[in-house]
């Protein structure tokens, strides 16, 4: 349950944060304030300036009376000019004369109202006991204005009651109640404009906070977007120069020059990683170069140092045994540079600091210049070489590598080939993989298959699984290593199938 009011409360909240409904509720409040302002101007202020516009127009007519009746304008009609005031104005006039008797009323029942009338300079007038709550607004020794309350007809007025300068007495009644009306009414219109003016205000701040939010609604989208270091929006700018055009100028600025400066910082930080990546390639090849020599070259130093020292103590005082003892260290040392040039080379290759010259050669006349040059080799194992496939194969690559490869697999062949079925082969075929559309080349050699567990070690360095790799046939031990180092940098296919009667390796090349 309340899980459930959280979840309400939170809807709520982000409801009134919504900078519509803000604007529509500053909007409302802000129409409702003018309007109790104006309904509390109407009440209070709007009877007071009533009377005094009221009083201001007593006076007017009294002096305009006192002209007429002192002036020479014997052809002026006086009877009509008054109805014309009372008419005008809203005014009960009625004139006396020294003796309290009527001239002119505009209205007779006001003449029954006044029932006594006292000298203008007394104290006050009585107008009857039905005359109540009388209040002087102003006094002097002409007129008295008052206003009066008539409990008989539920009247309110101001009543100015004066002498002219020719002695008439001169009374003239304005009623009051209507303007109380008219607040009363005025009040209660306002409020129905402020329900209208609400029904408007809501359909406008929909239009106007569309207009308003969908920028704001844009770059807050855009900011986002940034905070995920994501620069690809930009904000459209319009042709309107205010405050939400230069922010969204300003933002597309600094999503420019973020985006420019993380680029910058991504680019340094690939760059550091691959200097961190370099030197501990470097710092890896050079423990594997270490412990590699150190492995592989304990047997001829031990046997350099076996001679040396026999050829010191004169083990052997005939000539003949002394260059046996010489040729042995000279053959050692010959081999362990080989070994050592050969680490070098493959580390080379393995870390990718070896970059290739690659040029368009004939592949089959490679083979063939390899065959020729192990010609020795063949002859002593009494084996000859057979081509198979394509006389003639374009290939794109290092034909310095290439041969490398060649000739590790045509050594290794011909010292593991052996006689099957009465057959003593080794066959060089060139042929296209269709499935890929690359050259591909294989060596197969007659005789024993691979274990089946050693089919990937012996691509290892100094692996010790076969023949190949002992040190009568004079095998360093890295050859395949080396063929697998060339291959994985072309990213080339390469490998090892045991056949039914022998051993068929591998390798492809661009066409």
């Amino acid at each position: 349950m309340n899980a459930k009011i959280k979840k309400h409360i939170e809807n709520i909240r982000k409801i009134f944060s919504s900078v519509k409904i803000k604007l529509f509720l500053t909007l409302s409040l802000t129409v409702m304030l003018i309007i109790i302002f104006l309904i509390m101007v109407n009440s209070f202020l709007l009877e007071k300036f009533y009377l005094y516009s009221k009083q201001q127009t007593l006076e007017d007519v009294y002096t305009q009376l006192n002209e007429y009746y002192n002036g020479n304008d014997h052809d002026l009609d006086l009877e009509s000019e008054m109805d014309k005031i009372s008419i005008k104005n809203n005014f009960d006039i009625l004139i006396k004369d020294e003796e309290n008797f009527s001239i002119y009323t505009s209205n007779k029942d006001f003449n029954y109202v006044l029932n006594t009338i006292q000298d203008i300079t007394g104290a006050a007038t009585n107008e009857g006991n039905s005359l109540k709550n009388k209040a002087t607004l102003e006094k002097n020794d002409k007129f008295e204005i008052t206003q009066q309350q008539d409990f008989k007809n539920g009247l309110k007025y101001i009543l100015l009651s004066g002498q002219l300068d020719n002695g008439y007495y001169v009374y003239i009644r304005v009623p009051i109640t209507s303007i109380q009306d008219s607040v009363t009414i005025s009040n209660n219109f306002l409020l129905l404009i402020a329900g209208f003016t609400i029904l408007i205000a809501a359909v406008m701040v929909s239009f106007i906070s569309k207009k308003f939010t969908e920028p704001i609604l844009e770059l807050n989208k855009i900011a986002k977007n940034m905070a995920n270091l994501d620069f690809s929006h930009k904000y459209r700018i319009k042709d309107v120069d205010d405050e939400i055009n230069n922010l969204g100028k300003s933002i597309n600025v600094m999503s420019d020059k973020l985006e420019k400066t993380i680029k910058q910082l991504r680019n340094s930080n690939i760059e550091l990683e691959k200097d961190i990546e370099k030197k501990s390639k470097i710092e890896e090849m050079r423990k594997s170069f270490i412990s590699d020599v150190s492995h592989e070259l304990k047997t001829p130093i031990a046997l350099i140092q076996g001679y040396s020292e026999g050829l010191i103590e004169n083990v052997n005082t005939d000539d003949e045994s002394r260059k046996f003892y010489a040729e042995v260290i000279q053959d050692e040392a010959n081999k362990m540079n080989r070994l050592v040039k050969q680490l070098l080379e493959l580390m080379k290759l393995e870390y990718g600091k070896r970059e290739f010259n690659n040029v368009q050669f004939d592949i089959v006349e490679l083979e063939q210049e390899v065959v020729r040059k192990s010609k020795v080799m063949l002859e002593e194992k009494n084996v000859k070489v057979e081509f198979a496939g394509e006389e003639t194969m374009q290939v794109f690559a290092d034909d310095f590598y290439i041969e490398q490869v060649i000739t590790n697999y045509l050594t290794n062949a011909i010292k593991n080939v052996k006689e099957v079925n009465g057959k003593k082969i080794i066959r060089i075929t060139n042929e296209i993989n269709k499935t890929n559309n690359k050259s591909r080349i294989t060596v197969f050699n007659t005789g024993d298959n691979i274990k089946e567990e050693d089919l990937n070690r012996i691509w290892n360095r100094f692996y010790k699984a076969d023949q190949s790799r002992n040190r009568e046939s004079g095998g360093t031990g890295i050859g395949l290593a080396f063929v697998k180092a060339i291959m994985v940098n072309y990213e080339n296919d390469y490998g090892v199938i045991n056949r039914e009667d022998g051993v068929e390796f591998y390798f492809e090349l661009e066409k």
